[in-house]
This record gives structure tokens, sequence and C-alpha cells, in this order.
């Protein structure tokens, strides 16, 4: 068979006036210009490559041969009278065998056995069917306290503190019955000291049943003034009457 003729090759089929499409033209930025000229400008200096000025090595500094070992310590003298280590023992000296100790250690174990005190198990409880075991000492059952040599006796600062408390109330009564006896005070008795505390309260019920007629809303300044000045009576009764309740005793000066 023939070869094919060249006219009749796939690649004949193609067009001779084809031409490849150009290629679109490249995006360039309108502000590359102004970048360019920014960055040249705002450059950082010398923020790689190091100073712009430096020493430069003299070339007599070169790195020479054992200039970095380290220098061993000086040298010292040897002296011949300085004592020595014992010699090791030679390979023919033989260690002294067959010394063999009388103690009977048997025996003697035995008998430290049965002259020693036998040790006490350690207290513990049990707590479930299964038989688990805790320490009684740590778990507050066990009542050891109470059997300590200072228990139920009272610490020495409440008594220092008790007998300084009895002392200032034997200075207060000496100073109080001196001036009872100087007349410069006077005691109340228990039907004055009624009356005064019944007199605090109805005026604390007047007081109060003042303040409780006052209007919901303080729109004035009258009003709140007439407020402020309800509430500190009240509170000063009410201090008046816990001091008359509280001190059955009540001493007043005389004038």
């Amino acid at each position: 068979m023939d070869p094919p003729c060249s006219s009749e090759s796939i690649y004949n089929l193609i067009p001779s006036d084809w031409k490849e499409p150009p290629q679109p033209p490249r995006y360039v930025s309108v502000f590359k210009a102004a970048v360019k000229e920014d960055m040249q400008k705002f450059k950082t200096a010398v923020k790689t490559m190091g100073p712009a000025k430096l020493e430069i090595p003299s070339p007599k500094d070169f790195l020479k041969k054992h200039s970095k070992e380290k220098t061993l310590p000086p040298k010292k003298k040897f002296d011949r009278n300085e004592p020595r280590k014992p010699p090791v023992p030679l390979r023919t000296d033989h260690p002294v065998m067959g010394i063999q100790c009388e103690k009977n250690f048997i025996n003697t174990n035995a008998a430290d056995v049965i002259m020693a005190v036998a040790k006490k198990p350690k207290p513990v409880y049990v707590d479930r069917r299964t038989g688990d075991k805790h320490d009684l000492e740590t778990s507050g059952l066990l009542p050891k306290y109470i059997n300590k040599k200072d228990y139920g006796v009272t610490p020495e600062y409440i008594c220092k503190r008790n007998k300084e408390a009895k002392k200032a109330q034997e200075e207060y009564d000496n100073y109080i019955q001196e001036n009872l006896r100087k007349g410069a005070i006077k005691r109340v008795s228990d039907e004055e000291r009624e009356a005064v505390l019944q007199g605090l309260k109805k005026k604390w019920e007047e007081v109060h049943k003042e303040f409780q007629s006052l209007s919901v809303f303080i729109d004035s300044i009258s009003k709140k003034i007439r407020k402020q000045k309800l509430e500190e009576e009240m509170k000063q009764l009410e201090h008046d009457i816990g001091v008359f309740e509280k001190h059955k005793i009540i001493y007043v000066a005389n004038k």
C-alpha cells in the first residue's frame, strides 16, 4: 500500500490564514506610581542591613589558632614530702578469713521477741456489713476531748476579763454611792420611770399618727422639711424608749 499523500494530511484542513487571538492587556493600577513614590519616601533606613556607618575590623585582628581554647590552671610545684594515699593491696594478698562470731543470733532474737511488749491493735470501727474498716481516733466517735485535764476549765483570758469587769463595776458603784451621799444625783423611782416611759410611748404614737397623715407625694419643700422633722422626732423617741426599757435603775443629776 502506498503512503498517504501530503495533500491528504489532517493539518491541511486548518485554514492557513488562522491566527492565535491576542492576549488581553495586563491590568496596571493607576496608583502604582504613587505607591512606589510613597514607599521610597517613607522607607525605613538601615532596617535590615544594619547601621550605615560601622567600624571596619582591622585586618590584623583575624581569628588566630587556639585563641578560643580554655586555658589550663597554673602548674603546681611537685612536693615529695606530701602525704600519699594508702597503697593498693597486691594481687597475692588475701583477706583474713575464718573469723566467726560467738553470738547466738537465734536465741537472742527469740529472747527479744519473748521480752517485747505486745503491740496493741489499732482501734478501728466497721460501718458496713461488708467489713469496711476506718480509723476510730480520727472519726470523732471516741470521746478523747472530754478526758483532757483542762476540759471544762474556764480559760485564763476569760477569768481575767471577768475580774476586770467586776473591778469596773465596783468602781462605778462606789462613784454612784459617793455622789448620792453628796446629793449630786438622785435615783428615779419606779413610778416615775414607768410614767416617763408611758409618756414617751404615747408621744411616739401621736407623732407616728401625724407621720401617717402626710400626703403620698412630697412635691414641695415645706412637706419635705416636715417629713424629715417627724422622722427625726420618731427616731429620738425610739431611742429614749429603748434606754428606759433597758435600764431598770436610772439616776439623774440635781440642778
